[in-house]
């Protein structure tokens, strides 16, 4: 396969429009979360009513009446807004926790039931660690943002206002100075979002790369430790490591920067207003409580002040994560139902006629090179058709563009004369079964495994079960430890190569399928092993038209009928016998392959 793309780029938006498409998600939880807004806002107008309730209690009964009870009324007042402050606190966690938590949930879900629609063409492009850290590590931040960040950005941003606009009302002179104070702290706000906007997507996006290099190590710890590239592999791991940290700690400058200019900017304005509020006091241009009440309000307001820059990163974080999460989720399927699906007429017991009409694929991304250029097959009810051609002529890309796994670039794929792109993809991959030759398996029982194309539960599906892997051959797995229950662990590596690729073909024999698609599935067994499993083939495939890659002159015996794939063409359709004699090119790829088929036997008696 030609070198993937890749991924690609969002076109640029402010941070705001980014933010704002979070909406179709978060509206089911934005009466919850707005209301957990205004339980916010009221706690910080409470705090606010203190300093007003401290300028009445020093002007009047502590000054002015110097009465005990006016003060001790007064000390009410204020424990009274302090309880209801702490619990309007509470409500606001009580309210937002759990719809910000369902909000990632329905975003997780839904990116992952989009990642499954999505062609395989997008995961040839796109690395797993990518959309791992999208699908973990990105919507914790939305999420981290949705709950708090939203919120006490708002809540922040209207103490703030509020806070100075009664600083004002207070004392105007000590609030326009305050105000003077301000202005540098908006300039440096503007160059924080604008530098930390690029740092914050260039650690998400290194951070991906790493959790890339972790997962592709992994899967390849067999390889790494065959070859003694472990120390590579870390290496390599230690360098990413070493850029995402060296990223990390420039975000953390800059942070840190703005959060000290926004605690010491306010602290060195209200110094020099206290100064000039201490002189008018003296020379009664201002009262005391008035005074006390322009510094508590001024405290009540530095908080939120100094944790903008905090709230900002979070919002920039969050832009960050939305923005890669919108890049997968904007990505459309280039294979998708059509509009008005055609159904399948009824399946004949003979089997089905699978028609290849002029066929040309090209992979995207690769320029003018096509992989298949006017491919003409058909093969007739119940056949069992062998493709043959050396490694690169394209037989695999052939046989994927059956089930629609990629789309035909020119011509058509026909069964039963229904073009495969007039069906929908459920009902072609019912009636359509894959085997690869290099199989997956997941973390699920050997039964599960099994049954994974169909929805049959109870005696059927036991009754199911035993008969693929009767075909199969694969009665191994009746001796697991837990029998047919055992967990086979990660794509069954837990199991040698030729029992993974007896579990695999039972999977697509259980499937029943009017179609089977075989692309060499018994490549990894021994060859007393593969005439066992292919003489059950023949008795199961009866009334199932078959099109298998052979990679070895033994499996072509397997075939009713051979056809010859050369560069990307179709130029001999056959029996073996008839092609043996006419096809010179056919004989030599037999030469070939019964070289490696050799090879590969020497090899194994040498282990």
């Amino acid at each position: 396969m030609p070198d993937a793309p890749p991924p690609p780029v969002r076109k640029s938006e402010s941070t705001t429009r980014v933010l704002f498409q979070l909406r179709r998600w978060a509206r089911p939880a934005l009466p919850r979360i707005a209301l957990g807004g205004l339980t916010a806002l009221g706690a910080s107008l409470l705090a606010l009513a203190v300093p007003q309730v401290l300028r009445v209690i020093v002007n009047g009964p502590l000054l002015g009446q110097g009465s005990t009870r006016g003060v001790v009324l007064g000390a009410s007042v204020v424990l009274t807004l302090g309880v209801l402050e702490a619990f309007l606190v509470w409500c606001r966690r009580a309210l937002i926790l759990t719809p910000g938590t369902g909000v990632e949930r329905d975003m997780r879900t839904d990116l992952f039931r989009h990642l499954l629609d999505l062609p395989v063409e997008f995961h040839d492009r796109w690395p797993g660690g990518q959309l791992l850290s999208r699908i973990m590590s990105d919507l914790s931040t939305i999420r981290r943002w949705t709950v708090f960040g939203l919120v006490m950005l708002l809540v922040s941003a209207t103490t703030v206002l509020v806070g100075v606009a009664l600083m004002i009302w207070t004392s105007p002179v000590l609030g326009v100075v305050y105000l003077v104070g301000a202005v540098p702290m908006i300039w440096l706000g503007f160059r924080f979002r604008e530098d930390y906007k690029v740092v914050a997507r260039r650690a998400r996006d290194q951070a991906g790369d790493l959790a890339t290099t972790v997962e592709e190590s992994v899967h390849g710890i067999r390889v790494l430790k065959a070859f003694g590239r472990g120390e590579d592999a870390l290496d390599d791991f230690a360098r990413q490591a070493d850029e995402l940290r060296t990223t990390e700690v420039h975000k953390a400058r800059t942070l840190s920067r703005v959060s000290f200019a926004l605690g010491a900017i306010p602290e060195a304005v209200l110094a020099v207003s206290l100064a000039i509020g201490v002189y008018l006091s003296a020379h009664d241009h201002l009262s005391v409580g008035a005074l006390v009440a322009f510094f508590a309000t001024a405290a009540v307001v530095n908080n939120p002040v100094e944790r903008l820059g905090m709230l900002l990163a979070m919002t920039l974080d969050a832009r960050a994560a939305t923005d890669r999460y919108l890049q997968v989720m904007e990505t459309s399927s280039t294979v998708q139902d059509p509009e008005r699906p055609v159904v399948l007429p009824p399946a004949d017991p003979a089997g089905s006629v699978v028609e290849l009409v002029d066929v040309g694929f090209t992979h995207p991304g690769a320029g003018s090179t096509a992989i298949l250029d006017g491919v003409d097959l058909r093969l007739e009810p119940g056949e069992t058709m062998a493709l043959v051609g050396l490694t690169g002529s394209g037989k695999t890309t052939l046989l994927q563009l059956v089930p629609r796994l990629y789309d035909v670039t020119a011509g058509s794929v026909r069964i039963d004369g229904v073009d495969v792109r007039h069906l929908s993809r459920a009902d072609l991959r019912g009636a359509v079964s894959v085997a690869f030759e290099d199989p997956i398996l997941f973390s699920a029982s050997v039964r599960e495994n099994v049954l994974l194309g169909t929805d049959l539960t109870g005696p059927e599906a036991d009754a199911l079960v035993d008969e693929a892997l009767d075909v199969a051959r694969a009665g191994f797995a009746y001796a697991l430890p837990d029998g047919l229950d055992t967990v086979i662990g990660e794509e069954g590596l837990s199991l040698s190569g030729g029992q993974r690729q007896r579990i695999a073909l039972a999977r697509a024999i259980a499937v029943r399928p009017r179609v089977l698609v075989l692309d060499d599935p018994l490549s990894a067994l021994d060859v007393t092993t593969e005439a066992a499993v292919t003489g059950r083939l023949r008795q199961m495939l009866t009334g199932t038209t078959t099109l298998v890659v052979a990679h070895r002159p033994s499996t072509v015996a397997l075939a009713d009928r051979v056809a010859v794939l050369e560069d990307g063409r179709i130029t001999g359709v056959g029996r073996h016998a008839e092609l043996l004699a006419t096809h010179p090119h056919y004989r030599y790829v037999l030469t070939a392959l019964s070289t490696r088929d050799t090879d590969d036997a020497l090899e194994e008696v040498r282990r």
